[in-house]
């Protein structure tokens, strides 16, 4: 059995409007992105089985700050702000996707990142996107499938395939992995666990060759 993290420990430390304002370099952090239906609050508050950590709302896209959840001395969580659906101008929605990318980029101690996706509406265009944004940077990316509660498990399985072929044909799954999740059910919880343990107690992502220079 894989080394574990204790999730459970996770405490809120800060909030930042853009990656100028986040805590210094140091250590390994994972994020968490997603449309702001997809149920990525409550797949963190799952995680960490603390219902009150991130925030939830019945009003779509109240993540609008990159907010750090501390682990250990030297792990996070990070929850980016929801996009693509929350009713805020397009001006703001612009500022969202330049931090998002800015971050992803430019954000050295991040060493993997979860898409969070409801399991009936995948791969939207802004999930695409920003898996785009991680492949470019050599980022592991882990897509959680949320909501599978909502689905029969024929329909689910079936999504959960095609997706895989689709990264398979994209020749992107030795960086890309997939799975079903359900806050409500805890259906996927220890999978999460054990690909995120990975991530923070081994490193996923690898720097590239000009970073390590800088």
């Amino acid at each position: 059995m894989p080394e574990i993290v204790a999730f459970n420990r996770a405490q809120f430390t800060q909030s930042a409007p853009s990656i100028r304002e986040c805590p210094p370099e140091f250590g390994r952090e994972v994020a968490f992105a997603g449309r702001s239906n997809a149920g990525k609050s409550s797949a963190i508050n799952t995680l960490t089985n603390n219902s009150k950590l991130a925030r939830t709302s019945k009003t779509p896209g109240r993540t609008q700050l990159i907010n750090y959840f501390e682990l250990t001395e030297d792990t996070r969580l990070v929850d980016l702000p929801g996009y693509g659906y929350a009713k805020v101008s397009l001006a703001m929605k612009q500022k969202w996707q330049a931090n998002l990318s800015e971050y992803l980029h430019e954000r050295r101690c991040l060493t993997g990142l979860v898409v969070v996706m409801d399991i009936r509406h995948p791969m939207q265009e802004f999930d695409t996107m920003v898996i785009n944004w991680a492949v470019e940077v050599n980022m592991p990316v882990h897509l959680l499938l949320t909501k599978a509660d909502k689905l029969k498990k024929g329909p689910a399985n079936a999504t959960l395939l095609q997706i895989k072929k689709d990264l398979k044909d994209a020749e992107v799954d030795d960086l890309i992995s997939v799975q079903m999740f359900s806050s409500l059910k805890k259906t996927g919880l220890d999978e999460l666990k054990i690909k995120l343990s990975s991530w923070l107690l081994e490193g996923g992502r690898e720097l590239q060759p000009e970073e390590l220079e800088g």
